[in-house]
């Protein structure tokens, strides 16, 4: 056996890949991990902020987005995602400056934002605040002006005429697929994506349409990526498969749908049920799944946060916090922004004061302070507790390590008074609205006025 561990070393597995790979060829009942990729440890209580360069600053720079760090930073934010960084199509493009996601130089850096020395600064200055910066990467399809096109036509995909061809179905124009059975585009584009590590020094990327490209490719590129230093990956895709080798986070496109249709009155808790209920069931422990009220794409397309979610929107971001998942900011957020920021020109945000800052502050400082809250594997996972009103009320806790954390959500419009029957919420607690002390029992009764929450945090009985 150690002969045959030592051969397996020598193909280039890790110790601990060498020694499943043993036990699983001895004995292929054996259970073996699903999960082999490592979490960077600086992602295990990692909040997500999304930065629309463009529209972040009145300048809408590298340069001045750089100054608002101190204040990210103090709002408590971990890893810092910008939108594509590249310089942009002209050949079909849409609107004035165009669309980010056309790329025409997966090497240079969008003029419209500033320069390589920028972007570099913008990194080096947010990994001294204790940041980290991760870029979004488009490897789907390029621009119709990219250089490759011209020096790699048959790196491309075509129509039923022959043409080259947008992703089909969507009105994506200004751009033209890839085609990713092509080893060479394999290899320019993963050597693209280390250049950007090891020159700028950035932390990984969130990956457009992860699932359009095939997840071989992504396995490899994260392996590749890794042996220059740990990476954190988030696909723009919800299955679990790409958590296997490729990427430590995913969309939850259902979370934010089932929490849009109980806030529109098409649904009510059982919705969260259903999707609770697959991650539970269905999904590798390990995966974080991206939870969020807003993003680029739901912002310009769906309506903003307030237009989706209404009287529901305060449930909805404080259990992306407390629920399983890690949780994502787009930018604007925290100053309540209430318009759609345009997709294809400057629309930069209008600051201003606004209660949500406070309420993500407090949010995250609280995630941090427990651990029971923190990300996939490192948190605990979401226990049931039922309740007297469960198509209207969902209650949970979440527990390990000596740290409890009992919530309570009230997703509808009535008043709702409700008692418990079964699942560990006994226990005395802090109420995370005042401090106050509240005592839980199988007697005790709980009022959450129309969409409000609780949540309480003490240590387990």
């Amino acid at each position: 056996m150690l002969k045959t561990i030592a051969l397996a070393l020598l193909a280039g597995l890790t110790l601990s890949q060498a020694t499943t790979a043993v036990a699983k060829a001895s004995d292929p009942y054996t259970p073996q991990p699903y999960v082999t990729l490592k979490h960077p440890a600086w992602s295990k209580d990692a909040v997500l902020y999304q930065i629309n360069t463009r529209q972040f600053t009145p300048e809408g720079t590298f340069r001045a987005a750089e100054k608002q760090l101190p204040r990210l930073k103090a709002l408590g934010v971990d890893i810092l995602w910008l939108m594509p960084v590249h310089p942009i199509g002209v050949e079909h493009r849409k609107g004035t400056p165009g669309s980010p996601y056309s790329v025409r130089d997966y090497y240079g850096v969008n003029p419209e934002f500033g320069t390589l020395a920028d972007l570099k600064s913008f990194v080096a200055a947010a990994h001294r605040l204790g940041m980290h910066v991760i870029l979004d990467w488009v490897a789907n399809h390029t621009a119709w002006d990219n250089p490759i096109h011209a020096a790699h036509p048959d790196w491309y995909e075509h129509d039923w005429k022959g043409a080259n061809r947008p992703t089909p179905w969507w009105d994506w124009s200004d751009i033209i697929d890839l085609d990713y059975s092509k080893p060479g585009l394999r290899r320019y584009m993963t050597d693209a994506m280390a250049y950007w590590v090891q020159t700028a020094g950035v932390d990984g990327f969130r990956c457009d349409v992860a699932g359009y490209v095939p997840l071989d490719f992504w396995e490899t590129a994260r392996s590749r990526l890794d042996r220059i230093k740990p990476v954190f990956m988030l696909a723009e895709f919800d299955q679990r498969d790409v958590h296997r080798k490729a990427f430590d986070a995913s969309y939850a496109w259902k979370w934010n749908n089932a929490m849009a249709d109980i806030a529109a009155g098409k649904a009510d808790v059982g919705a969260l049920f259903g999707y609770y209920s697959e991650t539970e069931s269905a999904w590798p422990a390990e995966a974080m799944r991206m939870v969020y009220t807003e993003n680029h794409d739901q912002n310009a397309w769906d309506g903003t946060e307030f237009e989706r979610f209404g009287k529901a929107l305060p449930d909805a971001i404080a259990l992306s916090f407390v629920g399983e998942g890690i949780p994502l900011i787009y930018n604007g957020q925290e100053a309540g922004n209430p318009k759609r920021l345009k997709f294809f020109e400057r629309d930069p945000i209008e600051w201003r004061d606004h209660p949500n800052a406070d309420l993500f502050k407090r949010l995250i400082a609280f995630r941090k302070a427990h651990p029971a809250l923190w990300n996939a594997p490192w948190g605990a996972a979401m226990t049931p507790v039922v309740n007297s009103a469960p198509s209207k009320v969902l209650s949970f806790v979440r527990e390990k390590n000596g740290d409890k954390v009992f919530a309570l959500f009230n997703l509808s419009g009535e008043t709702q008074t409700v008692s418990f029957t079964d699942g560990p919420s006994n226990g005395t607690y802090s109420d995370f609205a005042d401090g106050s002390t509240v005592t839980v029992t199988r007697s005790t009764s709980v009022r959450l006025a129309p969409w409000s929450y609780r949540i309480l945090s003490g240590a387990p009985r």
